[in-house]
């Protein structure tokens, strides 16, 4: 979501105002990325050790492309657990996840440019030619506008791209004749009827055959868009429109840009996170950097480096001077409200803001760039992944994470930027991280749970089109390259634009104008077109000494209320109420929770931050009526541990959260369903037993394989074509009996997941599984030996490591019960259907959030300031004469109703889905 390095300086630190031509296009806020070398601290990596990790990049690639091609082709994805492809309307709904496939071999087109950076040329002839002979772009399906832009058309033009290259190098491509431009441009009309509106923002969906509104389009109905969809065109349709000469595309780009400027908030200069496409008001209120909005703002300063237009550059600064007034608060971004933007709307962070360090640089704001990207990697080494969203203190609020590059992104242009060697290290870890946990036999799988290292079915196409590209360019140097890198510009899926199309074919409609633009302070610009002579100081030590109080961020964090907390006893100001210490029974509280929004502008400001932390509160409360997810992991040949199936728990039986896991071979029950004493209890003897879901209760089914001699079970879905992947979590409740004679561990599985072991044990005789709370190390010296595991060798091994040699586990010690409480984001399908339902704990229990909750504690020093708050505050309640609290006899209810509206925009934030 960023963009190559660099170019030449520029005589001004101040945005020019004259036309630009190619040399002003090429040098404005490149020269960032020029070549300044330096040690920052770290050890400098040999030129062989960079090649190794290189080569490495290449083995991945091959391994994630040539199971694509030989498993999926010419379907959109690879679903690598599964080892076929994945086709729309074959395979159960994701919901809007779905709206990015359009049965086009999206993959492919989206590795085109792929792998030309990887030096893969001959490869890419082959693609391009599959690409003309089998993609069909008139296919009866609603696809995402913004999707199918970043990635098909983006795809298409990338590959257009370099292919003229090649061709004029006189190797490659000799017979390549415009075709893939041809393609995109048959794209862009299909795209066009989106812009049908009377704000010129698009429609986010559109039929490929039969546009919009039309009755067998099934789209067009709808009313909202997110800011980032509509602001995401930019680069790609002027792009068509350079290439072509047809206008048509930059100017209804142009227009959506337009209007969403307009329709910024004045006062805060922020936009919001959905917008109404016929009126122009925000229905999402809340702002930030990151899933909505993100690529809005790199598109304003990338708009700016290509079409020479320097309006988008007063646009990107008058958004980046609001960013970092209000959003950023060192190392952490936060979202807030438009209308009143020093208020926090939500008190987590989201994954896909990792992009905004790398944007940073381009920008010529390092510092800031360092301190965020250094508070990622330590979320990181603690989790292995960036989850899907995080909170202000670093626990897992959503687990999954579906490979995203954004990180990787971010690192290479932070060593593009300053040499620093550290940022290789940082890169290694990603690629070591890669393989040991989301590499399978079939290609690489996105995490389910990054707590317990399950996986979801699902190599989405920007893992290749992106992760691959930023990793290899980070340890390439200049020759390792078939081209010059630095002659093109990024999009936001990482497809390259040349930049001489900043001189081709230009537009003749008037440029943007900014009306009522601001003009902001000098210092805003400072850092424009950079002098690399002092954008570094000459201290080596500059970066390592911004990312060095950062270090322990992760693991010694206060939660952030509670420094502002500290701050305000400073100033000798009152604590406000918090959530987790609200009464109902208590007068004073109740006399606070009057005065909130009424007596002052801090009031109300504490008001809005109380209803956040009861929503948040009663959330959380919910949350942890559920038991966290389970893992079962192959760890037979040929799997080695690499597949992890995401399982559901059971509230009865061995904990696997406090006890060892548990290893062993899977033997399916007679009968299958386990509702009667087993025939073949010799067969699942010192195993782990596989049962079908159905006809009694589960409680009882884990009995008769206790009896038989089970170690351990599984019980598998009878719905079939059930998963993990759109169902939410499925945990085992007992039969309303006293359960604790129930002593091996019991595991639910969709059927999806179930039938990969089932499909095993039929391919292989013997399949070895460990049951557990979290996945444990994969062993890659295990792959290397000839000969499975026998199965005498695992008898009774419920805990033995998973290699030799490897330490024994203490499962307890990998999350803590804060995390653990903490669930995926709300899946789009609904639960599995419920034939045991009197055996089924609900998903969700109503909980009052009023009642008494006793928070976690928070270690160390947190844990002495809160309790040095709380004795200050009653010193200060006791000395204070002037204090003086009277009984009301407002219901709590009556108070609660004014709040109404306000709880219901913040429910609808926390139930927001990247």
């Amino acid at each position: 979501m960023s963009e190559a390095g660099g170019g030449r300086g520029c005589g001004s630190a101040v945005p020019q105002r004259a036309p630009w031509n190619l040399l002003a296009t090429t040098a404005a806020l490149y020269l960032v990325m020029a070549t300044s070398v330096w040690t920052a601290g770290a050890a400098p990596m040999s030129r062989e050790e960079k090649q190794k990790l290189g080569n490495q990049v290449l083995e991945m690639f091959d391994h994630a492309y040539g199971n694509y091609m030989e498993h999926a082709y010419p379907a959109d994805e690879l679903m690598p657990l599964t080892c076929r492809g994945r086709v729309r309307g074959q395979e159960p709904s994701r919901g809007d996840v779905d709206d990015a496939l359009g049965k086009f071999s999206l993959t492919l087109i989206d590795s085109l440019d792929t792998l030309v950076v990887l030096n893969k040329t001959k490869e890419f002839e082959d693609a391009v030619r599959k690409v003309l002979r089998d993609v069909n772009l008139d296919n009866d399906v609603v696809v995402s506008v913004f999707e199918t832009n970043i990635r098909v058309l983006g795809g298409l033009l990338g590959g257009h791209s370099l292919a003229i290259m090649l061709k004029e190098k006189g190797e490659y491509m000799q017979w390549y004749n415009d075709e893939l431009l041809q393609m995109a441009k048959q794209l862009g009309y299909k795209l066009l009827p989106a812009f049908n509106t009377t704000s010129g923002l698009p429609y986010p969906r559109i039929n490929l055959k039969f546009g919009i509104r039309k009755p067998e389009a099934r789209t067009g109905t709808e009313t909202d868009t997110c800011t980032a969809c509509a602001g995401t065109l930019i680069l790609e349709f002027a792009a068509l429109s350079r290439f072509t000469g047809a206008t048509i595309f930059e100017e209804y780009a142009r227009k959506a840009l337009d209007f969403l400027w307009e329709k910024r908030q004045r006062s805060s200069n922020l936009v919001g996170v959905t917008i109404n496409i016929h009126t122009g008001d925000w229905v999402r209120k809340d702002s930030g950097v990151g899933a909505g909005i993100d690529s809005y703002y790199e598109y304003l300063l990338k708009a700016y480096v290509l079409l020479g237009d320097d309006s988008f550059l007063e646009r990107f600064n008058t958004h980046y001077d609001a960013i970092m007034r209000y959003i950023s608060q060192p190392p952490l971004l936060l979202d807030v409200h438009i209308h009143k933007p020093m208020l926090n709307a939500r008190t987590w962070m989201d994954a896909l803001l990792a992009f905004f360090p790398g944007l940073q640089v381009l920008k010529g704001d390092i510092r800031p760039a360092i301190e965020t990207h250094e508070m990622l990697y330590q979320v990181i080494k603690k989790h292995n992944f960036l989850p899907e969203a995080f909170t202000t203190d670093f626990r897992v609020h959503w687990a999954q994470h579906p490979l995203r590059p954004e990180f990787a992104e971010s690192t290479y242009f932070l060593y593009k930027a300053t040499g620093d060697p550290y940022y290789l290290e940082v890169g290694k870890t990603l690629i070591e991280n890669l393989n040991k946990y989301a590499r399978v036999p079939c290609g690489f799988a996105a995490m389910k749970d990054v707590r317990t290292g399950s996986h979801e079915d699902r190599m989405d196409s920007f893992f290749l089109a992106e992760m691959f590209k930023y990793l290899y360019l980070l340890f390439a140097d200049k020759e390792d390259i078939i081209f010059d890198i630095e002659d093109y510009i990024f999009t936001t899926e990482a497809h390259l634009l040349p930049l001489w199309l900043s001189t081709t074919n230009q537009s003749t409609s008037k440029k943007n104008t900014t009306s009522e633009y601001i003009e902001l302070d000098d210092s805003n610009f400072d850092w424009t077109c950079p002098n690399t002579q002092i954008l570094f100081p000459n201290d080596p030590l500059y970066a390592q000494s911004i990312r060095e109080p950062l270090k322990n961020v992760v693991d010694k964090s206060c939660p952030r209320g509670i420094i502002r907390v500290e701050e305000s006893f400073r100033s000798g100001a009152k604590p406000p109420l918090r959530a987790r210490d609200f009464m109902a029974t208590n007068p004073e509280h109740l006399e606070i929770l009057k005065k909130m929004g009424a007596a002052s502008s801090i009031d109300a400001e504490d008001g809005l931050r109380f209803m956040q932390e009861m929503i948040e509160l009663s959330s959380q409360q919910q949350k942890e009526q559920q038991l966290p997810p389970r893992a079962v992991q192959i760890v037979s040949h040929p799997f080695f541990g690499r597949v992890v199936l995401t399982a559901g728990p059971a509230q009865f039986g061995l904990d696997l959260s406090k006890h060892k896991e548990t290893r062993g071979f899977v033997a399916s029950s007679k009968p299958y369903n386990g509702c009667s004493e087993l025939t073949n209890p010799e067969a699942v003897m010192g195993k782990i037993a596989l049962i079908q879901r159905g006809q009694c209760m589960f409680a009882e089914k884990a009995r008769h394989i206790q009896n038989a001699g089970a170690i351990g079970g599984i019980v598998i879905d009878d719905n079939e074509g059930s998963s993990s992947d759109t169902a939410p979590l499925f945990q085992m409740a007992g039969d309303g009996k006293d359960t604790d004679d129930i002593k091996i561990p019991m595991l639910f599985l969709f059927s999806k997941e179930g039938s990969i072991i089932l499909d095993a044990l039929r391919e292989y005789e013997e399949v070895e599984v460990l049951l557990s709370d979290k996945a444990k190390d994969r062993d890659p010296d295990m792959e290397n030996e000839e000969q499975p595991f026998s199965e005498s060798d695992s008898q009774n091994q419920s805990a033995e490591p998973l290699a030799p040699g490897s330490q024994e586990v203490d499962l307890g010690d990998h999350e803590s019960p804060e995390d653990s409480s903490l669930d995926s984001p709300p899946e789009s399908s609904p639960a599995a259907a419920a034939d045991e339902a009197a055996d089924v704990s609900p998903s969700e229990q109503n909980s009052d959030p009023l009642e008494n909750h006793e928070p976690p504690s928070l270690d160390g020093e947190c844990t002495d300031l809160d309790n040095q708050l709380q004795e200050q505050s009653e010193t200060e309640e006791d000395s204070n004469p002037n204090v003086s609290w009277g009984k009301k006899d407002q219901p709590i209810d009556s108070i609660l109703a004014d709040w109404n509206e306000d709880i219901e925009a913040f429910e609808m934030m926390e139930k927001d889905e990247l």
